[in-house]
């Protein structure tokens, strides 16, 4: 497998921007970072993060596939969403086809994490993706837990909020510093580089589609309900996930019996800077089963 990016590698920053027409309002904008060559695979981030929490793990994926990073509307650098566009899953997908459209991406392989996760499979569930790998996806919580990981989203966003960027950056030169930030989100926070830190800190400080995606997560039909048997679908869940948290995979596996359920061990919620070769051979295991199917 290539190298996965080193986790000290300067932050990219991509201002590569799609303006996607829509039949549901006004045409919107999704900045995106595009990749490599091959079968095209999409990867969504979670809430308050941006397509940067995929960066361990591009170089990997995009030397077998045409890899297409967004930051989902109202995240990262993409614009929110205008008037008449809503931020519940359904629409998600819907705006998330729409964008592939755009990008003449058809019937990609979908890897999300998180909200990214739910979409990625709200995506094939409609038949708009091929395969669907799915790291620690939202949508399968009790209302307990729905409860309490809102609270953890909350409460970093609120401390981004409250640090000025001159704190964060002092904060960010150490790895206790950077844990105190990010160990959250991260089983491993240390591996994560100082730059990077800064970065996703400001992205959930300034995400406009947080709050409106967190209320869309609060009406009944945010629960994903519906198994996928036409296309490989796997679950992947870190085992120190401290939001969404493992036992969430199991109850997944119930809704998708013919799902493969993988276990990340060592892994935070967000794995790819976790453990990237894991993260990485999961999704390619996944788009290699498709293909396998397909002939």
């Amino acid at each position: 497998m290539p190298a996965v990016s080193s986790p000290h590698a300067p932050v990219p920053v991509s201002r590569t921007r799609v303006r996607v027409d829509s039949d549901e309002g006004p045409p919107f904008d999704v900045v995106y970072e595009r990749r490599g060559a091959g079968e095209p695979l999409v990867l969504l981030h979670g809430v308050g993060h941006h397509w940067q929490a995929w960066e361990p793990v591009l170089g990997a994926l995009a030397a077998s596939h045409d890899v297409v990073a967004l930051d989902l509307p109202g995240f990262g650098a993409s614009p929110e969403l205008p008037a008449g566009h809503g931020y519940d899953a359904a629409s998600a997908a819907r705006q998330l086809a729409a964008v592939c459209a755009a990008l003449v991406l058809e019937r990609p392989h979908v890897a999300g994490n998180s909200l990214g996760g739910l979409l990625a499979l709200e995506l094939a569930r409609t038949g708009r993706a091929r395969s669907v790998t799915a790291l620690s996806p939202a949508g399968f919580w009790t209302e307990r837990e729905r409860r309490y990981a809102f609270a953890v989203l909350r409460g970093m966003r609120a401390g981004a909020a409250a640090l000025p960027e001159s704190a964060v950056r002092t904060l960010a030169r150490s790895a206790a510093g950077r844990a105190s930030l990010t160990s959250t989100i991260y089983a491993r926070p240390g591996r994560r580089s100082p730059e990077a830190v800064v970065a996703e800190t400001a992205a959930l400080r300034d995400a406009t589609g947080f709050e409106p995606v967190l209320a869309s997560g609060r009406r009944p039909d945010a629960l994903f309900r519906s198994d996928i048997p036409d296309v490989p679908v796997t679950l992947a869940w870190g085992d120190r996930d401290r939001v969404l948290l493992p036992r969430q995979g199991v109850r997944a596996k119930h809704v998708l019996p013919g799902a493969r359920l993988v276990r990340l061990r060592g892994c935070g919620h967000v794995p790819m800077n976790d453990d990237p070769a894991a993260v990485a051979r999961t999704v390619l295991d996944t788009t290699a089963a498709a293909r396998a199917a397909s002939g």
